[in-house]
């Protein structure tokens, strides 16, 4: 059977590949790393996610995609055909119709760069669509419906909060602070209070382990791994839970301030909606603890993270391909590749 759809959600640190009927296919790490001796692609994906950190000077680790869109055209080209082979195999007979999601606030140079990488990939045709939206669907929002539908989309590279009515975006807002800035607030922490430096991956496992929004009761801890940069010699600190939340604060402020901005600019009779019906957490940084309780607790809005947070976006790619004519006021659509 041939596979004529594909969704993708390009994401900053990981990107999914969903097949309509299939489900997600893909979940790598969006990673590539690059010989500079021989200019080619070495791995991508997880392998290449491995090698972060720890590579010599003629290889490199690179994120192709900074702050939800595209840094490097060539290595997102790269990344986007090894995803196509890995899910369709290399040798197609038939060329796939592709969806992407991007940024809300994605400009017209950034939205024909992601069509182009996707034509050169191996597409027949590409269809962007804005993340809200798509995390949206895939939360099971009803958007084409009257009533007021709040998201709250956070990811690696952004934050993006939209208020969508009637299949469309009627209030929205993007901040480039996410997962990633978390994980660099807590390695700032560690740096200043024990004088001890970690690695991107490393402050990223100590978030998952004991990070949350709100203190946590109990105030776990975990010991970390990291260099001491009096001595230069390794050293292992034990951190609390309560710490971790101090350091991360500030960001999370930042989102706090972005939701409060949409909620200002929406609509009287959409914000009674949002009220009643609670903004919805999609994303892995909806993942964090307490996330959803410290967003309820500032704006005075119910908020819920919705079902498999991570997958919404991919979710919400493969839904939109199933029912094209449903969703096409929506969508931004190029010209058949």
């Amino acid at each position: 059977m041939f596979i004529r759809k594909i969704g993708i959600d390009l994401g900053t640190t990981n990107s999914l590949v969903f097949i309509p009927g299939k489900g997600i296919m893909l979940n790598e790490p969006t990673v590539v790393a690059i010989s500079l001796t021989e200019n080619k692609v070495l791995a991508v994906g997880q392998e290449a996610k491995e090698m972060v950190g720890k590579t010599p000077e003629t290889i490199v680790a690179h994120r192709p995609m900074k702050d939800g869109v595209i840094a490097d055209y060539r290595i997102t080209e790269a990344m986007l055909r090894y995803f196509l082979d890995r899910t369709i195999g290399k040798f197609r007979v038939v060329k796939p119709e592709v969806m992407i999601s991007v940024p809300a606030g994605i400009t017209s140079t950034e939205r024909r760069a992601v069509i182009e990488a996707a034509k050169h990939a191996g597409a027949r045709a590409a269809y962007v669509v804005k993340e809200p939206i798509l995390a949206a669907i895939g939360a099971g929002l009803r958007i084409n419906s009257p009533s007021g539908a709040m998201i709250v989309n956070s990811g690696g590279g952004t934050t993006e909060i939209a208020v969508l009515s009637l299949g469309g975006i009627v209030s929205v807002a993007s901040v480039r602070v996410a997962g990633n800035k978390l994980d660099t607030a807590i390695m700032d922490y560690l740096k200043r209070k024990y004088n001890v430096a970690i690695g991107e991956r490393t402050a990223e496992d100590v978030k998952i382990a004991i990070g949350a929004a709100l203190p946590l009761e109990g105030n776990p801890v975990v010991g970390v791994r990291g260099r001491d940069l009096a001595e230069g010699l390794p050293k292992t600190i034990n951190v609390r839970s309560h710490e971790i939340t101090e350091a991360i604060a500030d960001p999370l402020a930042e989102i706090v301030r972005t939701v409060k901005a949409v909620l200002r600019e929406t609509p009287p009779e959409l914000a009674a909606d949002v009220i009643e019906n609670g903004m919805v957490l999609s994303g892995g940084t909806a993942l964090l603890r307490n996330f959803d309780l410290l967003l309820s607790e500032a704006t005075g809005v119910p908020a819920r993270v919705a079902d498999e947070a991570l997958f919404c976006v991919a979710k919400g790619t493969g839904m939109a391909l199933e029912n094209l004519d449903a969703y096409k006021q929506t969508i931004v659509i190029s010209r058949p590749l």
